[in-house]
C-alpha cells in the first residue's frame, strides 16, 4: 500500500502538504502516546478525540479543504473536489470536523481500546504497551486520512494554499484555484 509521500509523487505543493501535515501528525501522535500511559480510565479516549478534532482540519488546510477553502473556489471545483471525495470515500474531507465524525473514524481502529486499557493496568510493560498502541493509532488515522487528501487533491486538480505563516498556521489565507 502507497504512502502519502507516494501518492503525491511529481507534484512538489503536495509534497511539501503532506511533509508538513506529518509534522502535526507526529507531534499529535506522541502526545496521545504519553496520554495513553496515564492510568486513568477514558483519559486516553479524550484526548485522541481532542487530538483528532484538531489535527484533522489542520491537514484539510495544508491540502486546501477545509469547508471555508472549498466555498471560496468556483463551482466548478467545488464540485470536482465534491465528486473526488466521495470517490475516495472520505467523511473527513471538506467537512466541520464534528464528535461524530472523529469517532466513526476511530471505529476503524476500534480494538486498540479495548487492549490499551486492558494493557494499562500491567505495570510498566503494560503502560509502554499502551502508549505505543496510542501512538500508533493515531498515527494510523492521520496517515489514511493524509493519503485521502492526496487522492483527493489529484483528483481535483487542485493546486494548494500557499504555505501558513508561522504566526497564522491556521488560517484559510493563500488558496489558489486552477482554471476548469
Amino acid at each position: 500500500m502507497p504512502t502519502a509521500l507516494q501518492l503525491a509523487e511529481g507534484h512538489e505543493a503536495l509534497i511539501a502538504a503532506v511533509r508538513r501535515s506529518r509534522k502535526l501528525l507526529h507531534r499529535r501522535a506522541l502526545v496521545a502516546g504519553v496520554a495513553s500511559t496515564l492510568p486513568v480510565p477514558g483519559l486516553d479516549w479524550a484526548v485522541d478525540a481532542a487530538l483528532l478534532s484538531r489535527l484533522i482540519p489542520e491537514i484539510n488546510a495544508e491540502f486546501g479543504l477545509t469547508p471555508g477553502q472549498i466555498d471560496r473556489l468556483t463551482p466548478h471545483k467545488r464540485e470536482q473536489i465534491q465528486k473526488a471525495t466521495a470517490l475516495v470515500g472520505s467523511v473527513l474531507i471538506g467537512k466541520f470536523i464534528s464528535r461524530d465524525l472523529i469517532l466513526k473514524a476511530a471505529q476503524a481502529v476500534g480494538m486498540r481500546l479495548t487492549v490499551q486499557q486492558a494493557s494499562k493496568y500491567v505495570p510498566l510493560a503494560g503502560q509502554a504497551l499502551s502508549a505505543v498502541i496510542g501512538y500508533t493509532a493515531i498515527r494510523y488515522l492521520g496517515e489514511e486520512h493524509l493519503k485521502d487528501c492526496v487522492r483527493v487533491a489529484r483528483a481535483a486538480q487542485l493546486l494548494l494554499p500557499a504555505p501558513p505563516s508561522p504566526r497564522h498556521a491556521t488560517s484559510d489565507a493563500g488558496l489558489a484555484t486552477s482554471s476548469p
